[in-house]
């Protein structure tokens, strides 16, 4: 039971991250990772969603997932687009190396480790899936 209740309380703060954050990709210039973001998106769809769409969309995917993580509804769901979020939050890493690291591969600029805190946020999902199917049962 105590792990249960720790466990919620990472889903919780999760939810609190993704919606803060989520929410700070709504007003322009406001987000640090605005820009990297709107790069990396463009990267990704060869150019074909611009910044100011692909950060408001990126700014709704978060929003969604917090609400979902703080709403402790339909967690496998949220679960599953918080993993996908994840696993594009690490392209930059590839695509734009001069940004991510001043030495690669160890060596991380701020950004870098903007991106490879999302381990920890990784685990914490893995966690929140794994309690609520044991939960389930």
């Amino acid at each position: 039971m105590k792990i249960e209740k720790s466990v919620n309380l990472i889903r919780i703060f999760l939810g609190v991250n993704f919606f803060w954050f989520g929410m700070l990709k709504f007003f322009p210039g406001v987000s640090p990772a605005e820009t990297l973001a709107a790069l990396t998106i463009q990267k990704l769809t060869l150019g074909l969603i611009l910044p100011p769409l692909s950060v408001k969309l990126l700014a709704i995917w978060e929003v969604l997932i917090g609400i979902g993580f703080l709403s402790g509804r339909f967690i496998p769901f949220f679960v599953r687009i918080f993993m996908l979020h994840m696993v594009l939050t690490f392209t930059p890493l590839f695509l734009f190396p001069d940004i991510c690291f001043t030495e690669p591969p160890f060596t991380l600029t701020i950004v870098g480790q903007y991106i490879i805190k999302n381990i920890v946020f990784i685990a914490s999902g893995i966690a929140v899936c794994i309690v609520h199917k044991e939960k389930q049962l």
